[in-house]
């Protein structure tokens, strides 16, 4: 996995710790971007951490209230996440910094790191090594599908999109792209995260858009002829 000016290819590469950042509802992919709007002083003291050694942040979800699922060892946090490499930085001038992480892999969180030094968390992780492999799963998704999916969305809720830049896109482009602007919740947005490869991250991503059609559909009648 190339992100920026660093290789990631083995799990050497990946740290067994990281400051971890929870952000409810966004989402964040192995080889995709992330523009973050950074403002609470303790993630400007995190991200300035960060800028100062390898430039890696684990994004990860705070647990969803809904889920299941048995806890894993930070209880409020979701067991998935996905670490991120600080590609872009820029100081507003007011305060802020205007962030980019690229994605470099999934990781499972494991115990959190008990430290008094700084205003953050920092925890242990296992990344998904799978996830830095370089491959193609493009040729393995229904991309027709997935653009009707994506068209019938459009329509219902009379929206447009530039459609020469979709038929250009590479088909994992695509779906990862879809998957982290798509407005959907939390849970869905996990889904989508912890979908095993590109084929069922896009076969989640068009259920969960059936599911919204089909609701939005009996709210307010027909929304496709």
């Amino acid at each position: 996995m190339q992100v920026g000016n660093k290789s990631y290819r083995v799990d050497t590469d990946i740290p067994d710790q990281v400051p971890v950042f929870p952000l409810s509802g966004a989402l964040l992919l192995p080889g995709a971007q992330l523009p973050l709007n950074i403002f609470e002083p303790r993630y400007l003291a995190m991200f300035d951490d960060a800028m100062s050694s390898d430039r890696l942040i684990g994004v990860i979800q705070p647990a969803l209230v809904e889920s299941t699922s048995s806890k894993g060892p930070v209880e409020d946090l979701c067991q998935v996440g996905c670490l991120g490499r600080i590609t872009s930085f820029a100081e507003t001038g007011d305060g802020r910094y205007v962030i980019t992480l690229g994605g470099v892999c999934r990781f499972r969180i494991g115990e959190e790191v008990v430290q008094r030094q700084k205003p953050y968390r920092i925890c242990r992780i296992s990344g998904f090594l799978g996830d830095l492999e370089a491959r193609d799963q493009g040729a393995e998704v229904d991309r027709k599908a997935l653009l009707d999916s994506f068209k019938a969305y459009l329509e219902a809720n009379d929206l447009e999109a530039d459609w020469s830049s979709v038929e250009r896109a590479s088909t994992e482009s695509l779906v990862n792209s879809l998957s982290m602007m798509s407005p959907y919740g939390p849970a869905e947005k996990q889904a989508l995260l912890e979908a095993d490869n590109l084929k069922i991250r896009a076969e989640t991503l068009i259920a969960i858009t059936e599911i919204a059609l089909a609701r939005n559909s009996d709210d307010y009648g027909p929304v496709l002829q």
